[in-house]
């Protein structure tokens, strides 16, 4: 059946945070992004060993670059994306895309996190509280070339701060993992598991193959991965000019911070 964009989804990723345009990807271009991903996760796991769970950016590899320029202008996506927004958005595309694969050998997952708040040192967390909540900015993507139901989220996150149940279980910075140290493969799988759902509200997303997901990152998310569950999601974004501007004054106003704070650790580095 047909991608069919509707009411629905501008209703879902308002309230929620997220929504997926269902089999958006046509096969042919789902078979050209397999095809080329599986190089991707080779590369992947040449420079960063079996557990590698990214490569990104893609252009900056050497890969058949044009699947991923198929995926960007596809018409029925691009469509889908202003009627959700509006034409001043885009898809992010081989500069900023990445590829998501499965472990190669033993289960882990990420900690739960907000995209930015908690995963960017030296961040002034004031320019993120002002922006968090504008959907010009933090759109994220994550489209799967195979059945995927890797990610978590708490739905209806993106549109407030955290509730106190919310930090009375996470309350250090940086938000710390599950303690995988020494445990065996299925030991690792449940205590993944039973991180994953001590979060307040947490939803499993299950996305089928072609399935294009669309979410605000500044929902509480997770990634929970197995090595039995191959995977090939795009990770993406839907940028904007103002987004794009924030990032780079955010990732050089962060560099600078950390570059002080060392300066202020040893006052006789050169």
């Amino acid at each position: 059946m047909a991608f069919t964009f509707t009411d629905r989804h501008i209703e879902e990723y308002r309230t929620q945070g997220y929504t997926v345009f269902r089999r958006i990807l046509p096969p042919s271009l789902v078979a050209d992004l397999r095809r080329v991903c599986a190089e991707a996760r080779g590369i992947a796991r040449e420079n960063r060993g079996p557990q590698a769970q990214r490569l990104q950016p893609i252009a900056d590899y050497p890969l058949d670059q044009q699947p991923f320029l198929d995926y960007v202008e596809l018409p029925v996506l691009n469509d889908a994306i202003q009627r959700l927004l509006s034409p001043a958005y885009r898809v992010g595309g081989p500069r900023f895309l990445g590829v998501l694969f499965e472990p190669a050998d033993l289960p882990w997952c990420t900690p739960w996190h907000r995209d930015w708040r908690d995963n960017v040192v030296g961040l002034d967390l004031a320019r993120w509280d002002r922006i968090f909540a504008d959907d010009r900015y933090l759109n994220q993507v994550n489209c799967a070339l195979y059945d995927d139901a890797c990610t978590w989220v708490v739905p209806g996150s993106h549109l407030r701060r955290d509730l106190r149940r919310e930090a009375e279980r996470f309350p250090d910075r940086p938000i710390p993992g599950p303690d995988l140290e020494g445990k065996s493969y299925i030991e690792r799988e449940w205590i993944c598991r039973e991180y994953v759902e001590s979060m307040p509200g947490a939803r499993q997303l299950h996305l089928a193959t072609g399935d294009f997901c669309l979410y605000r990152n500044s929902l509480w998310h997770l990634g929970n991965y197995v090595p039995y569950a191959q995977r090939a999601t795009l990770h993406d974004a839907v940028d904007t000019d103002e987004f794009e501007s924030w990032r780079t004054d955010i990732r050089t106003e962060s560099q600078q911070r950390v570059e002080a704070g060392r300066g202020m650790e040893n006052p006789n580095r050169p």
